[in-house]
């Protein structure tokens, strides 16, 4: 009998086996020619054309470098099944030879596959599904680790409440809506920036020397910062309802400040040391008259939102040191001589001194996400009263209103008002302009 295919052939003789005559090879032959027709197109391929089994390289050389199962086989041969084991147990029997021969096409296939590199294999076919998709997968991870880096890097909103968590005094729970309320009760506390043409014996300048005085006495009296704010909101909303003349200017400014004591502090001046201070102008008399009279013109509300209110949160939010918290003081303080200032809003004089001084210290660039949330104000928002702070801080020791600049310039305000004002915020608006 003669095995033959297009390249190959090759004799082999049968043995005579008992049992088996001219039917039973004939039936042998025709269960085992599926086994010549596999052995021709496998022979065909490796002759002709090699591009057959590049598929089957692919997923050898996938497999070789990670990107296909390990446990993936490449079947090759017929599926060995119990009448097929019959079978080639014959063949060995009538075969011998044969079946001792090594097949080399088994031997040539995987030298073949081992010789052809995977970026040839990629030249000539289009990339598998599976490593297209790896490659997405990989491009998307590398997408996503770039976004989480900009997370990263990206600056968010700090919960400035925190440390206070187990601080009853705090009000955690309603800190934020006690503020929001601060803010929409805040126009209540203003006054209107012209009040001051109604008045006919008075005028701006005498309302900053008043305010100068009354904070050295505030000073030497060592009372609370917000007894001289609130001290401050009272004139200014008795100063805009009733006419004062001259002379009563002053005694207005120690009423004042003894209805804020009243209020803010636990020790409260005596009227006689009010008297005393105005080196006895006035008299004990004069001095409860008014008390009435403002008490009256007011309708008795002492409860409002001032700028002190929002220096503390604020200066919370800015996360604050020592140096940073008295320079913010010193420059507020110096807006509350002002009357010009009197057109902005107290939360907006509260923020603008945190800015500024955050500005005089560390430079720009120090308003946060943080403070902006809390204080509801932008950075663009603040230049134009920054710009005007610092022009008070760069006149602040000069001329005849210095109570301030004296009071801040001490070792118990740690020298806040010998900090270099920020020249450049006033330079950089005015080259913006």
């Amino acid at each position: 009998m003669v095995i033959s295919d297009e390249n190959n052939a090759v004799q082999i003789r049968p043995t005579n086996v008992q049992g088996m005559g001219e039917m039973g090879g004939r039936k042998f032959e025709a269960e085992i020619r599926p086994n010549r027709r596999a052995l021709r197109v496998i022979n065909q391929n490796l002759g002709a054309n090699k591009r057959g089994l590049q598929s089957d390289c692919q997923i050898l050389n996938l497999r070789a470098n990670g990107y296909c199962d390990k446990n993936a086989q490449v079947q090759t041969h017929r599926p060995i099944t119990r009448k097929y084991a019959a079978q080639m147990a014959v063949s060995r029997q009538q075969f011998p030879e044969e079946a001792k021969k090594p097949k080399t096409s088994s031997a040539n296939e995987f030298s073949v596959w081992e010789d052809i590199p995977l970026m040839d294999v990629a030249k000539d076919q289009p990339v598998p599904m599976s490593l297209e998709q790896s490659e997405l997968e990989v491009n998307e991870r590398n997408q996503m680790k770039e976004v989480e880096m900009e997370d990263i890097f990206e600056e968010t909103i700090m919960n400035i409440d925190d440390g206070d968590a187990k601080n009853p005094l705090a009000v955690v729970d309603y800190v934020d809506d006690l503020y929001t309320f601060y803010k929409k009760m805040e126009s209540s506390s203003c006054v209107s920036p012209g009040y001051m043409v109604q008045q006919f014996d008075i005028n701006e300048r005498m309302r900053a020397i008043l305010i100068d005085w009354l904070i050295e006495v505030h000073h030497k009296f060592d009372l609370r910062d917000e007894t001289l704010f609130l001290t401050v909101n009272l004139i200014d909303r008795f100063l805009a309802k009733q006419s004062v003349v001259r002379k009563k200017l002053q005694l207005v400014g120690l009423v004042a400040l003894l209805l804020a004591c009243k209020y803010e502090e636990v020790s409260v001046p005596v009227v006689d040391d009010l008297v005393f201070i105005s080196d006895k102008a006035y008299t004990r008399i004069e001095v409860l008259e008014m008390e009435k009279l403002i008490l009256n013109t007011l309708q008795f509300n002492m409860s409002v939102p001032t700028a002190y209110v929002f220096m503390r949160r604020f200066l919370k939010a800015a996360q604050y040191d020592k140096k940073l918290e008295l320079l913010s003081f010193f420059l507020i303080e110096l807006c509350l001589v002002e009357y010009d200032m009197l057109k902005y809003p107290p939360s907006l004089l509260a923020a603008t001194a945190i800015y500024t001084a955050q500005s005089t210290l560390y430079g720009i660039g120090q308003w946060s996400k943080t403070c902006e949330w809390h204080t509801g104000y932008s950075e663009d928002e603040l230049q134009e009263c920054s710009r005007l702070i610092v022009g008070f801080h760069q006149n602040a020791a000069t001329g005849k209103l210095t109570g301030v600049h004296r009071k801040y310039n001490t070792s118990k305000f740690g020298y806040a008002a010998r900090c270099e004002p920020a020249h450049f915020i006033v330079q950089t608006t005015a080259t913006t302009q």
